[in-house]
């Protein structure tokens, strides 16, 4: 299934626009998975809205994920 040129155009100013929003953030996603993710490390995630107490969860990586982040990252 190709992307339409309009379609990936706007994805790339999002991305932009989140990088420029979120620096730091950006910046240790950059440094955690530059040495590559293996099978078996864990990823967590803590999501706290206004008002409401935090919940977290998390991931342990498998084979098939990494297929999944290796195709994300291929499509930088």
């Amino acid at each position: 299934m190709a992307m339409n040129p309009a379609m990936i155009m706007k994805m790339m100013s999002a991305k932009k626009t989140f990088e420029n929003n979120h620096p730091k953030f950006v910046l240790f996603l950059k440094h955690m998975f530059s040495g590559g993710v293996e099978e078996g490390t864990i990823i967590e995630m803590t999501v706290t809205k206004p008002g409401q107490a935090p919940v977290t969860s998390n991931i342990k990586v498998q084979a098939s994920d990494l297929e999944l982040l290796n195709s994300l990252k291929d499509m930088r």
